[in-house]
């Protein structure tokens, strides 16, 4: 009976590792996922960035339709009734409103905007006032001045 060797035969030229290459793995994996969140996150913020876009652009339809229907007839006060219907149905807690009186005046559009902003506090650059009137915190606004 052949005695047996307690230290492994290894072939000529095979390299040997010493556990670099698990180390190498994990590092490849942790940036391969850092990337992936950065990705994620870049298209999350897309996607509500263009919610956003397009809430504003369905307000500003609105507070243009209400500023024609002023501008063009008599019936400006039953256009505006039905715009604020429309306003209710495609902004999330939309309200149209007619704001001043006399030769200009102006349309205002406001809505809730997006959940994830800032606080009060935390706002570097706050919007003007919409129309000459605040904004409640947590909603967008458009106002379109016209002459009657």
């Amino acid at each position: 009976m052949k005695p047996v060797s307690l230290t492994p035969r290894w072939r000529a030229g095979a390299p040997v590792c010493g556990g670099n290459s698990l180390i190498e793995v994990m590092v490849a994996v942790a940036l391969i996922a850092v990337t992936a969140l950065g990705l994620l996150a870049g298209q999350l913020w897309t996607a509500r960035e263009a919610r956003a876009m397009a809430l504003r652009e369905q307000a500003a339809w609105i507070a243009d339709a209400v500023t024609e229907a002023f501008a063009t007839s008599a019936t400006g006060d039953a256009a505006l009734g039905q715009w604020r219907a429309r306003a209710a149905v495609l902004l999330p807690r939309g309200e149209a409103s007619i704001v001043g009186s006399g030769a200009v005046t102006s349309v205002r559009v406001t809505w809730a905007s997006v959940r994830d902003r800032p606080a009060d506090g935390e706002v570097i650059d706050k919007p003007e006032s919409c129309g000459g009137v605040e904004t409640p915190a947590g909603f967008s606004c458009v106002a379109l001045a016209f002459a009657r």
